[in-house]
């Protein structure tokens, strides 16, 4: 197991402070603790009276930050986000004060080139978030037929050319199994035409989908969603950063039409230009926050 440091950047970090409003003594929750930016921010404004319970479905994650967060007021587990109500039954916690869920991939899990999560990485085109669930990329790819492959790739990834994609991977595996991370991105590369208007490589939406598929991301948002609100105080609030329109059009939809929620963005929040030229992977999140109403 990886036992480097993180070096994950986190994204709006005094924007979810400033939303969330952390009180000295709060329970708060981080869903996605990733490289742990978000929860030492919290576990500072909490303080030691204070608990914030982190929570992230890769163990290496949760291996890379233990370190960091070692001796602050902070409780890690290895779960799910959508899984929160049975973690907080467990820690027998009735509610929490606020909860931030960050969807974006972090940057420790990219420079894993065992993980399939680079474009370029030789490493086995995993792109699990916890390799002890579900099934790798690398399989998905080997055994769809080509029409479920292209809707994977279109459902998922938004790619007008999933079908064009999809016929070259059943075409290229009948004699050459695709394995890595590189194979995949190179044979997307050949088919896809390069945009001259966009600086994003013509893999990105296709791995996307992958990512999504492997890990249900999708579902888990929605089960989150419905089940959030029943873990937050009346006033708690949540706070989710989205980083591509269906995760983002899920969040909206959900703080809109569930009764429960109070929605406190009404257009999202977005960074600011002095972070998107610090932090490049930032340009594409949104912050959606929404607080929980009274039963």
């Amino acid at each position: 197991m990886n036992q480097r440091l993180p070096e994950h950047v986190p994204v709006m970090p005094e924007e979810v402070v400033h939303w969330l409003r952390p009180q000295p003594g709060g329970r708060l929750v981080d869903g996605t603790v990733g490289g742990g930016g978000h929860t030492q921010r919290l576990a500072a404004e909490v303080g030691a009276g204070g608990l914030v319970i982190g929570l992230d479905r890769d163990p290496e994650a949760l291996t890379r930050v233990e370190a960091v967060l070692r001796g602050k007021p902070v409780l890690l587990v290895e779960s799910n986000y959508c899984e929160l109500p049975e973690v907080l039954e467990q820690i027998e916690i009735e509610a929490v004060d606020g909860i931030v869920l960050d969807l974006g991939l972090s940057s420790d899990q990219l420079a894993d080139g065992q993980r399939g999560f680079s474009f370029d990485s030789t490493g086995p085109l995993d792109l699990r978030y916890n390799p002890g669930e579900g099934e790798p990329a690398w399989r998905m790819v080997e055994r769809l037929s080509e029409a479920h492959l292209a809707e994977v790739i279109w459902r998922y990834g938004e790619e007008r050319f999933s079908r064009r994609i999809a016929a070259a991977v059943v075409k290229v595996r009948r004699e050459n199994p695709i394995r890595t991370a590189r194979q995949m991105a190179e044979l997307v590369r050949r088919v896809v035409p390069k945009s001259t208007k966009s600086r994003i490589d013509p893999a990105t939406r296709t791995f996307q989908a992958l990512r999504i598929a492997v890990n249900d991301e999708l579902k888990s948002l929605d089960i989150a969603l419905e089940r959030l609100p029943g873990c937050l105080k009346p006033g708690g609030r949540l706070a989710i950063l989205s980083f591509h329109s269906l995760e983002d059009r899920r969040v909206k939809e959900a703080f809109r039409d569930d009764e429960r929620y109070e929605v406190l963005t009404r257009r999202p929040v977005r960074p600011t230009p002095e972070e998107v030229a610090q932090n490049p992977r930032s340009r594409s999140a949104k912050l959606r926050v929404a607080a929980r109403r009274p039963a």
